[in-house]
Parts: structure tokens; C-alpha cells; sequence
């Protein structure tokens, strides 16, 4: 029987989580599994992965082939740096106390540039939100520039439009006072016609 280390998929449809397994290499993919070792959510960023080093380490000690995602899983955690220390120190090439010094070197530098990603992140996200802030900022004073110049112009207008009336009513009044002048010097231009008569 030979096992593999392998993701079996879990989630749902366009999420997906991954169980990390040793699993009998025959086995379906999602079937039986001998062993749990951990958990991988690509969905984040950076990814959440979740194992147990010790066991990854165990079932690597005892022959089991990781496929080639599981092998940068482990390769991530450190599962194969162990492994490989675990290695020399059969061999005599190292004491247990410089391996694990070795693991615990590798793994704060693993941390820093885990950090260092998380916050290059972060301050990308906060200067992105800042830019769209600003950007949103002066769309709304560009809106209420033109609001203003609108009712501005419209004021305008509405005072265009009253002294348009009152010239209309003037010229309007000049007209009735102009007839009303023809209409009167006939009136008047008989009446001194008749009294001359008379």
C-alpha cells in the first residue's frame, strides 16, 4: 500500500477548503483517509494553512509521497525542512539541539515575511480606500459646483425673464396710451370743428 499526502476538497461551490490527508493512494479523493494532518483555505490572502508538523513529519519518516500542492504545503510549514534535519541527525551530521535550532531560525524568518506580506496588504488596501475617498470627495464638490452655477443661472434667467414682462408691459402700456391718443385727437379735432360751427 503506498500513501500519499493529499488534499481532499471540502467547501462549497467556487470556495473551496482542502483537508490535508495521508490517504491510501488507491482511495477516491474526497474517500477514506487514514489520517488528518491539517487544513488549507486558498480563499484568503495570504492563505490560511493549518498542520500538525508533527505528524506531517511522522508520515514523511515512514515513506508517504505528498503531491506536488501538498509538497509546497508542507514546504511552507517547514514539514520538509524538518524532515530533512531529522534526516542528519540519524545520520550523526547534527545534534537534535542544532536541527531544532535550524526549525526555529527558519520559521521566525517564515513569520517575518508572512507579516511583512500582511502589512504591505493592509497599507495597499488603506491607500487604495484613501485614493477612492478623495476621488469621491471631489466628485461630490464638482456636483455641488454645478448645482450652484445651475441655480445660479436660473435666478438669472428668472430675472431675465421678469424684466422681459415688464418691458413687454411697457411697451404694452406706450401702445393702449398711443391708441388711446389717436383715438382722442379725432374726438377732440370734432369737437373744435363743432364749436367753430357754432
Amino acid at each position: 500500500m503506498s500513501v500519499k499526502i493529499r488534499l481532499q476538497r471540502h467547501g462549497k461551490k467556487g470556495k473551496p477548503f482542502y483537508w490535508v490527508v495521508a490517504a491510501d493512494s488507491r482511495s477516491k479523493r474526497d474517500g477514506k483517509y487514514l489520517e488528518k494532518l491539517g487544513t488549507y483555505n486558498p480563499n484568503t490572502n495570504p492563505a490560511t494553512i493549518d498542520l500538525n508538523l508533527e505528524s506531517a513529519v511522522q508520515w514523511l519518516h515512514n515513506g508517504a509521497q505528498p503531491t506536488d500542492t501538498a509538497r509546497a504545503i508542507l514546504s511552507y510549514k517547514g514539514a520538509l525542512l524538518k524532515h530533512h534535519l531529522d534526516g542528519g541527525v540519524r545520520k550523526g551530521a547534527l545534534t537534535q539541539e542544532q536541527a531544532d535550532a535550524k526549525l526555529a531560525a527558519w520559521l521566525e524568518s517564515k513569520v517575518a515575511k508572512v507579516d511583512a506580506k500582511k502589512d504591505g496588504l493592509s497599507k495597499a488596501k488603506a491607500d487604495a480606500r484613501a485614493k477612492a475617498l478623495k476621488a469621491e470627495k471631489e466628485v461630490n464638490e464638482k456636483r455641488a459646483n454645478a448645482a450652484v452655477e445651475a441655480a445660479a443661472a436660473a435666478v438669472a434667467e428668472e430675472a431675465a425673464e421678469e424684466v422681459a414682462v415688464e418691458a413687454v408691459a411697457e411697451e404694452a402700456a406706450e401702445v393702449v396710451a398711443e391708441e388711446t391718443a389717436a383715438e382722442e385727437a379725432p374726438a377732440a379735432a370734432e369737437e373744435t370743428s363743432e364749436e367753430a360751427e357754432a
